[in-house]
C-alpha cells in the first residue's frame, strides 16, 4: 500500500547536521518523510512561495538571516506549516522565544538520531492535528449552541455558571454577564424553588437523569414556563460540570390548560389544538381531506392576508398561494401531498407565499397529516414562517464577502471575478481592458497627524469621487490601506485609460472638508493594459503597481503607463529596500560633514551632517538613491534617528577631545517630523549623548512646515524650548507665507542651491537671492547660501551681505576623521575665505 510521504523543508546551513537529520528521517517506512534541504533563508522563502510543506525544520543561525528575524519571515511565508526550530546548545532561549511567536516546538540538534527524531516529529504532527480537531469541535459546538432554540446552561464542578447561549438569555431575561458565576437555581420562581431543589437532590442521590418543569421569574416579574434537562459532564469517571437544556414551554403550558377543559369526545379537535398550539409563533393552517381550510392562527392570518372566518371552507390553493421564487411557476401544495401520501412533506426550496393583497414573503417549513382516534387521515396541518430576514442576512453576508467594509467598494475577490468577465467581453468585441493602480500621496501623514477616524472619512470621500469619475460598467476596488484599483472594461485604446486618469486627478484637486479640516490629497497612478501588459489580473495588477511606484518616483500626482523596463527598476527598488534593512542592522551608514563659512570673516561657523551608505555590493550610495524608498516603507524614522544620534555623538566626541567643535545641522524628513515620538526622541538623544542643545541645528523644508501650520508651530516651539537651533532648508522652493514665517521660531534661512547656481548670469535668480538676504536681515534671521561653487558666486553674496555660505568652493563633504582635522586650530588646511 502506497503511503503519501510527509513533506519536510529542512533549512539548515550545516551540511553535517542536515545529513544527520536527513538520514534520521530516511529510514521511516510506515510513515515516510520526503525531505528537501536548503541552506539559506532566501532559498527557503523561494521554496515556500512555490510549494506547500507540511513541516519546516528551521535552523535560526543561517548565513543570510539570524534568530527571530529568520523565524518571522518563514512564519509569514508558511503560516499553515508545522514549524519546528532546530536549536544548538547556545540558542535554546531564542528557540523558546520563537515558540512564543508561533513555532510549534523546538528540537536540540545535539540529540538527533534515527530512532528519536521520526517519532518526535510524528508526535508533534499528531499533536497539531489534535489541537486543530479540538478547535474545530469547539467552533462547531458554539455554532450549534448559538443556532439552537433551546437554552443552554453550563456550570463547573462547583455549580458556577461558565456559559449560557442566546436562547437561555431570552428565556431567563438575563444577560451573559448576569449569569456567569451564578447557580442554575437562581432564576427559579420562589413558589417552585423548594419542589425543584427537592427533585434535584433526589435525582443526585440516585444518580438518575434530572428532568423537571418550572417557572422562570424574570426581572419584570413576567413568567416563562420551562422544561429543564440536566446531564453531568464527565472527565473520565469524575464529574467536572453540568449542562442543562432549557426549553420554553409557555405556549405548551397554555395549550395544556385548554386541553384540560376540552371534551374527550372532541378528539380530532384536541389533536388539532395540540398541534396548532404547540406551533404558536409560526403560522399554522389546517385543512380537511378535501383540501378546504379549517383553521388559521393569527400569524397565518397576517401572512396570508385572510382572516379565519373568511378563509374557513375555502380551497387551500386560494388561501395558501405559493410559487417558485426563481421560475415564478406555481408549486405543488404540500398539504395535499401530506394527505395523499400520509407523511410529512417539506416546502419546496425558494417557496414564496403570495398574500391576498399581492405582496410576497419567502417561507420555509413543512406540512403533516392529521389523524383521528382510529389513525385515519382527517386533514393536514402546515407550519411555516417568514424567512425574509434570514435570506436578507445571507445576501448581506455575501455582499460583505465581496466588498470593502469601510468604503463599500468591491474588494479584490469581486474585482477578479469582474476582470474575468471583462476579458471575455474584450475578446468578443475586440476591445482592450485597462487596470489603474492608485495610491494616495501623503495619506500616511494625514492619518498619523489627525488620527485614523479622519483618515477613514477621507478614504470614504476619495472612494465616492473615484466612483463618480468612471462608467457604471467599470469597477472601483479598494485594494487596502490607501490603495485603490480601477478596472476599465472595454476601452478602445490606451489613451482612454489616460483620459480617465486625468479625470481622477482633476476630481481630487478640490479639497476634502472633513471634521473641520481642509484636506488635500493627490494620486499617483500606474496603468496596465490587457492584453499587452498581461493576460491575468495578477500580472496586470503587479505591472500597474510597478508603474504606480514610477509615478511616485516621478514626483507624485501623475500617472505612468507600464513599460517592460520598469520591472528591472522595480527589482532594483526591492533590492535596495531589503538592503536598507540590512544596512541599518549591520551599521553600513556613515556621516560626512560639510563646513559652513562666515562670509565676512572666513571662519567656520557650523557643519551639515550628510548621510552616506557604504553598501558591500553597491559601494558608496548617495541619499538620492535610497531616501525616497526609506520614506515610502517607513525606514526613514529609524534611519533618521541613527543620523541624529550619530551627529550628536560625534560632535560631543570632538568636544571631549578638546577640538573647537561647531554646531552641526541635521536634515529632518516629513515622516520623522510628523512621527509621534519625534520630540521625545530628540530630547532622549541629547540626554544620552550629553551634547548641549545649542550645538544641534535641525533643518526642515518649507513644505514640511506648511503641511499643518498649527501642529508645526507647536513642535517648533517645543524644540526651541529645548535650546535646539532651527533652519528652513531649500528656502524659496516652497510656498510659505511671510505671515506664517514670522510665527515660526526660525534661526536660519538656507537659500536653495538652484537659485545660487545662476545668480551671476540670471537676473531673476539674483533678484530672488538678494530679496531673501534682505528679508532674513529684517526678520533677524541668519541667511546661508547653499551650493557656492565659484569665486563669482561668492563675490555676489558678499556684496549683498549674505551671512554664511556652504558648497564645494569651501569644501566637499568629508568623513568625520577628515573633518576633525579641519577643526584643529593647528591645521593650516582649515577652510578659510578672506572677505573681499
Amino acid at each position: 500500500m502506497n503511503v503519501t510521504p510527509t513533506t519536510v523543508l529542512l533549512v539548515e546551513h550545516d551540511p553535517a547536521d542536515a545529513r544527520l537529520i536527513q538520514d534520521a528521517l530516511a529510514g521511516t517506512v510506515s510513515n515516510p518523510f520526503r525531505v528537501e534541504w536548503v541552506t539559506r533563508l532566501t532559498d527557503a522563502l523561494e521554496r515556500l512561495g512555490s510549494e506547500s510543506f507540511e513541516v519546516v525544520l528551521l535552523d535560526l543561525s543561517l548565513p543570510d538571516s539570524q534568530g527571530l528575524e529568520a523565524f518571522d519571515q518563514v512564519f509569514q511565508a508558511a503560516p499553515d506549516s508545522l514549524i519546528l526550530v532546530l536549536s544548538g546548545l547556545t540558542d535554546e532561549e531564542t528557540a523558546r522565544q520563537a515558540m512564543e511567536r508561533g513555532a510549534h516546538d523546538y528540537f536540540s540538534k545535539g540529540h538527533v538520531d534515527a530512532h528519536w527524531l521520526p517519532r518526535a516529529l510524528r508526535y508533534v504532527i499528531e499533536r497539531k492535528t489534535a489541537r486543530g480537531a479540538l478547535q474545530s469541535s469547539e467552533e462547531r459546538f458554539r455554532a450549534m449552541s448559538d443556532a439552537s432554540p433551546l437554552g443552554i446552561f453550563v456550570s463547573d464542578a462547583e455549580g458556577s455558571c461558565v456559559y449560557t447561549n442566546a436562547a437561555y438569555h431570552k428565556i431567563s431575561g438575563l444577560s451573559l454577564e448576569q449569569t456567569l458565576g451564578t447557580n442554575w437555581s437562581m432564576a427559579i420562581h420562589p413558589e417552585d424553588r423548594e419542589r425543584v431543589l427537592a427533585e434535584w437532590r433526589s435525582a443526585a442521590r440516585g444518580q438518575a437523569p434530572f428532568q423537571t418543569e418550572f417557572r422562570f421569574l424574570q426581572k419584570d416579574e413576567s413568567i416563562v414556563w420551562t422544561r429543564v434537562n440536566s446531564a453531568a459532564i464527565l472527565d473520565g469517571k469524575k464529574r467536572s460540570g453540568l449542562v442543562q437544556t432549557v426549553e420554553d414551554i409557555t405556549d405548551r403550558k397554555s395549550a395544556e390548560f385548554v386541553l384540560r377543559v376540552a371534551e374527550e369526545a372532541l378528539f380530532m379537535e384536541k389533536e388539532r389544538a395540540q398541534v396548532t398550539l404547540n406551533s404558536i409563533g409560526d403560522a399554522v393552517l389546517t385543512t380537511d381531506t378535501l383540501g378546504n381550510v379549517t383553521y388559521l392562527n393569527r400569524v397565518a392570518e397576517v401572512m396570508t392576508g385572510w382572516s379565519h372566518d373568511e378563509a374557513l371552507g375555502r380551497p387551500i390553493a386560494g388561501v395558501f398561494n405559493i410559487v417558485d421564487g426563481m421560475t415564478r411557476l406555481p408549486t405543488g401544495n404540500p398539504m395535499l401531498r401530506a394527505i395523499e401520501e400520509n407523511m410529512t412533506v417539506g416546502l419546496a426550496t425558494n417557496s414564496v407565499l403570495i398574500r391576498r393583497d399581492g405582496s410576497e414573503s419567502p417561507i420555509e417549513d413543512s406540512a403533516a397529516p392529521i389523524h383521528n382516534r382510529d389513525g385515519q387521515v382527517t386533514g393536514a396541518v402546515i407550519v411555516f414562517h417568514d424567512v425574509s430576514e434570514s435570506r436578507a442576512m445571507a445576501l448581506e453576508m455575501a455582499h460583505l464577502a465581496q466588498h470593502d467594509f469601510l468604503t463599500g467598494l468591491p474588494n479584490r475577490l469581486l474585482l477578479t471575478e469582474r476582470f474575468s468577465h471583462a476579458i471575455g467581453l474584450a475578446h468578443r468585441h475586440k476591445q482592450q481592458v485597462g487596470l489603474l493602480f492608485l495610491d494616495l500621496d501623503n495619506f500616511k501623514h494625514i492619518n498619523d497627524s489627525l488620527g485614523h477616524a479622519i483618515g477613514d472619512q477621507l478614504l470614504q470621500s476619495v472612494a465616492n469621487r473615484l466612483v463618480e469619475c468612471v462608467r457604471a460598467t467599470d469597477t472601483v476596488c479598494r485594494q487596502g490601506g490607501d490603495e485603490f484599483v480601477i478596472l476599465l472594461a472595454e476601452i478602445g485604446q490606451p489613451e482612454d485609460a489616460a483620459h480617465v486618469a486625468e479625470t481622477l486627478r482633476a476630481a481630487l484637486d478640490t479639497p476634502h472638508q472633513i471634521g473641520g479640516h481642509e484636506l488635500h490629497v493627490t494620486l499617483s497612478i500606474g496603468i496596465s493594459i490587457f492584453p499587452g501588459d498581461g493576460a491575468d489580473v495578477a500580472t496586470l495588477m503587479q505591472n500597474a503597481d510597478t508603474a504606480m511606484y514610477h509615478a511616485k518616483a516621478s514626483g507624485r500626482n501623475n500617472y505612468q503607463f507600464f513599460r517592460g523596463d520598469m520591472n528591472a527598476r522595480a527589482m532594483r527598488r526591492l533590492f535596495v529596500e531589503k538592503s536598507l534593512r540590512r544596512a541599518l542592522k549591520h551599521g553600513e551608514f556613515m556621516l560626512h560633514y560639510q563646513p559652513k563659512i562666515d562670509l565676512a570673516s572666513g571662519a567656520m561657523t557650523g557643519a551639515e551632517a550628510l548621510l552616506r551608505w557604504q553598501d558591500p555590493d553597491l559601494g558608496l550610495v548617495m541619499p538620492a538613491q535610497f531616501v525616497q524608498i526609506a520614506e515610502d516603507n517607513g525606514l526613514i524614522v529609524p534611519v533618521g534617528r541613527w543620523v541624529l544620534r550619530e551627529a550628536c555623538r560625534q560632535t560631543q566626541a570632538w568636544l571631549d577631545s578638546g577640538l573647537p567643535a561647531v554646531p552641526v545641522s541635521v536634515n529632518i524628513s516629513a515622516v520623522e517630523f510628523r512621527h509621534e515620538g519625534f520630540l521625545e526622541g530628540v530630547a532622549q538623544i541629547l540626554k544620552e549623548t550629553g551634547l548641549a542643545p545649542h550645538y544641534l541645528e535641525l533643518e526642515l523644508t518649507e513644505s514640511i512646515l506648511m503641511h499643518d501650520v498649527e501642529s508645526s508651530a507647536s513642535v517648533l516651539e517645543a524644540l526651541k524650548a529645548m535650546g535646539v537651533q532651527l533652519a528652513i532648508d531649500d528656502f524659496g522652493t516652497g510656498y510659505s507665507s511671510l505671515s506664517y514665517l514670522k510665527r515660526f521660531p526660525i534661526d536660519t534661512l538656507k537659500i536653495d542651491q538652484s537659485f545660487v547656481r545662476d545668480i551671476v548670469t540670471d537676473a531673476d535668480d539674483a533678484t530672488i537671492v538678494a530679496a531673501v538676504i534682505g528679508m532674513g536681515r529684517n526678520l533677524k534671521q541668519r541667511v546661508i547660501a547653499e551650493g557656492v561653487e565659484t569665486h563669482e558666486q561668492l563675490e555676489f553674496l558678499q556684496a549683498r551681505n549674505c551671512d554664511e555660505g556652504q558648497g564645494f568652493h569651501f569644501s566637499h563633504p568629508v568623513a568625520a576623521e577628515d573633518f576633525a582635522r579641519l577643526l584643529d586650530p593647528g591645521n593650516d588646511k582649515r577652510p578659510q575665505q578672506r572677505p573681499e
